[in-house]
């Protein structure tokens, strides 16, 4: 049996059908066939006109995001698919804080639903800090059927996790 490290939360029965689909080496094919697109935002400039666009459109009176981009050192041992932060700086006799999202790089080449679902995460985060019931109200507002993408981005990881080629049943 693999370990579903991304999928622990997770009921048992519904494990024991990502197990089946790893055994029968028919998870990358429904992945595949769920999310057959490679979305076309490359590049940071492309990513943070991208997150301007979703938030100008859902979090308008939300503070402003001063940096976004692609981060090659984001990782998914610690689950950071996705960063914000705000770094604070002192100027004059001001403190300036600046808003950054930061997006893992392997995203650059993942289906555009995917990378729809990780801006909205971290784009939720700019009115709800915690993982809390209104915070998971808001993705889902922004992206219907924000659920089932977080789901089945785990099982994407899931699946780039495997060897070249899944284990006999």
């Amino acid at each position: 049996m693999n370990p579903l490290k991304y999928l622990k939360a997770y009921p048992p029965q519904l494990q024991a059908q990502v197990q089946q689909l790893i055994a029968t080496q028919r998870l990358g094919s429904y992945l595949n066939e769920r999310y057959p697109a490679r979305h076309q935002v490359q590049s940071d400039k492309a990513l943070y006109a991208y997150t301007q666009e979703l938030k100008q459109e859902h979090l308008r009176n939300a503070a402003n995001i001063d940096k976004v981009l692609f981060d090659n050192r984001l990782d998914l041992t610690h689950q950071a698919l996705g960063l914000h932060t705000a770094i604070s700086r002192v100027q004059g006799g001001k403190l300036k804080a600046k808003k950054e999202i930061r997006v893992a790089a392997l995203f650059k080449q993942a289906a555009p639903e995917f990378l729809r679902m990780i801006v909205v995460h971290e784009l939720a985060h700019l009115k709800e800090q915690e993982h809390n019931k209104a915070f998971y109200q808001l993705c889902e507002y922004m992206q219907p059927g924000y659920m089932q993408l977080e789901f089945d981005l785990r099982l994407y990881l899931t699946w780039r996790d495997l060897p070249t080629s899944a284990p006999p049943a």
